[in-house]
């Protein structure tokens, strides 16, 4: 029997590809006409057809994005395949997602296409806690979220909701997690506050907390890198991969925390790198800003083979 369209399965590369600029988290996304006839348009990740010319997934990922944005890649590293059929809203074959999170530095080039750079805070605004609270947590989300499990009938279900959303928010005496990205997303896609749950509950669109949509899953996707890649500084010094080869510790204490969405303990945090020994003076001094000068420091790149032995991690250290 012939395949039909409706049970034809594509596989498509999708790029969580990540720089920090300025102290601002960034990723690397392309605009697309929103699904089903809607006026919007949602932000996407590059995404593509896996060539069968190439010797490996990841070595097409590689390939593809160095095409795209004429810069070498650094850290490459594969986050999940994303197969959920009833979280894709849009007509055609089903499509199996086979994410990466890419490491670079941003760049003005983009092979001709449409993408572009964006802050990844417009599309997660409530996990930028650096300096204060964000108030779309506690004027919108949680208010909201609360009111969704009271709404819950079944008691058993409202406690089990209640004790979620205590644990990915932060609330009633836990703490705030900041690696719980995706639980916190997918909590509030359950509830209906984000309008790709607009499939499965009508009013999402309607109903949805600040923060920008992205096409089919790719928030979803999205939520995935930010998670893995907090979670991956603390053990595995691949901030470095974002920082130009010559950098001052103010510059790695602020990608950091762009990264993490938390301040750091500015005197903790310096003693912490001093003592992992990850970074030496370069004898230069910066000459940007109008403060003093800084001393410039490089990353020691002979000690990735022992640290990835030992264990070594660089710290997050947060403000008391």
């Amino acid at each position: 029997m012939p395949d039909s369209a409706e049970n034809f399965v594509s596989a498509e590369l999708v790029a969580v590809l990540v720089a920090v600029t300025k102290g601002e988290p960034r990723v690397l996304v392309r605009t697309h006409d929103a699904a089903n006839g809607a006026r919007t348009k949602y932000d996407g990740l590059p995404s593509g057809a896996f060539q069968p010319g190439h010797r490996s997934l990841q070595a097409g990922m590689r390939a593809w994005v160095e095409t795209q944005t004429h810069h070498p890649l650094g850290y490459v590293e594969q986050l999940y395949t994303f197969a959920d059929h009833d979280r894709f809203d849009e007509s055609g074959p089903r499509a199996i997602s086979i994410s990466y999170l890419c490491l670079t530095r941003e760049g003005d080039a983009t092979g001709g296409t449409e993408a572009v750079w964006q802050d990844w805070y417009r599309y997660f605004p409530w996990e930028d806690r650096r300096g204060a609270e964000p108030a779309v947590l506690t004027e919108s989300i949680v208010p909201r979220l609360r009111q969704w499990v009271a709404d819950t009938r079944d008691a058993g279900l409202r406690a089990l909701r209640a004790q979620r959303l205590a644990v990915v928010f932060g609330l009633d005496d836990a703490p705030w997690n900041e690696d719980m990205v995706l639980q916190r997303y997918e909590l509030m896609y359950e509830a209906g506050l984000v309008p790709e749950a607009t499939r499965h509950t009508p009013s999402a669109e309607r109903d949805a907390v600040p923060g920008d949509p992205m096409r089919t899953d790719h928030r979803r996707i999205l939520a995935t890198g930010i998670a893995r890649l907090r979670a991956k500084i603390k053990y595995r010094p691949v901030v470095f991969e974002l920082l130009p080869a010559e950098f001052t510790l103010l510059q790695l204490q602020q990608t950091v925390e762009a990264l993490a969405g938390r301040d750091l303990h500015k005197q903790n945090f310096r003693r912490l790198i001093e003592q992992q020994n990850l970074v030496e003076e370069t004898g230069g001094m910066s000459a940007a800003g109008a403060g003093r000068p800084a001393k410039l420091f490089r990353f020691r790149r002979d000690l990735l083979a022992e640290r990835a032995i030992a264990g070594s991690k660089l710290p997050l250290s947060r403000q008391a």
